[in-house]
């Protein structure tokens, strides 16, 4: 097998991610959020393993046609911010011009959060919120703790704004520091997060309290880096 071909293949992995944001969105439609959230789920471990492997195998070197960038960005863009953003506005929880109100701000705000080129810090973390809709959204407000309408507002112009100011969100992979909690956090993040679609998101569940702390980690982490400065060494 080629170093070509080895790459060729990186790129179609990443390029599944696309198929499980169709599938995502057809059972988001249908309303079977537990079907939607297991597709997203899937899509997000694609997501974290394409990464290493497009460095390891080096596809900007060895299948340079394909853009792996290009695609990661369309995919994320697609299963963490557009399927999540109409997951809320078809729930309940959102009425009338509320809805319409929050994917707006959802949809715009990330679009020119993704074209930001400025988006990673110099230790790999993300430059303000990184539109993770899919963890914010679908899991504490949606179905975790479904709060007031007004709250759900409030928080969504929150992290629209925080998108665009100087906070630090690790990438669980790629920034170096606390990677040994960051990381094995994501993968317990994934496993709760594929748990609780399959019991139906049940209040009583460990996966739902699991999946609750593993995102208030991910999404807190590099704030609190920001605010305890890393130690030199002598």
């Amino acid at each position: 097998m080629t170093d070509t071909f080895k790459a060729l293949l990186v790129h179609l992995l990443t390029a599944t991610g696309a198929v499980f944001a169709m599938l995502a969105m057809l059972a988001a439609v249908d309303e079977k959020w537990d079907l939607m959230f297991l597709w997203l789920v899937v899509a997000f471990a694609v997501d974290g393993i394409d990464g290493p492997l497009a460095r390891h195998y080096q596809v900007q070197k060895y299948s340079p046609r394909f853009d792996g960038v290009l695609l990661d960005l369309i995919i994320d863009y697609l299963t963490y911010v557009f399927i999540p953003a109409f997951a809320l506005f078809s729930s309940d929880l959102l009425p009338g011009w509320t809805g319409w109100f929050a994917i707006i701000v959802i949809t715009y705000a990330s679009a020119m959060y993704f074209a930001d080129t400025k988006m990673k810090t110099k230790d790999n973390s993300f430059h303000g919120f990184p539109g993770c809709w899919n963890m914010l959204v679908l899991v504490l407000v949606l179905f975790a703790v479904e709060p007031n309408f007004w709250l759900i507002l409030v928080l969504v112009v929150a992290m629209a704004v925080a998108m665009f100011l100087p906070l630090k969100f690790v990438h669980p992979a790629r920034t170096k520091r606390w990677r040994v909690v960051s990381l094995p956090v994501a993968v317990a993040w994934t496993f709760f997060a594929g748990w609780a679609a399959w019991v139906d998101f049940h209040p009583e569940s460990w996966a739902h309290w699991g999946l609750v702390a593993t995102s208030l980690y991910l999404l807190f982490a590099g704030i609190v880096q920001q605010v305890i400065p890393e130690r030199r060494k002598a």
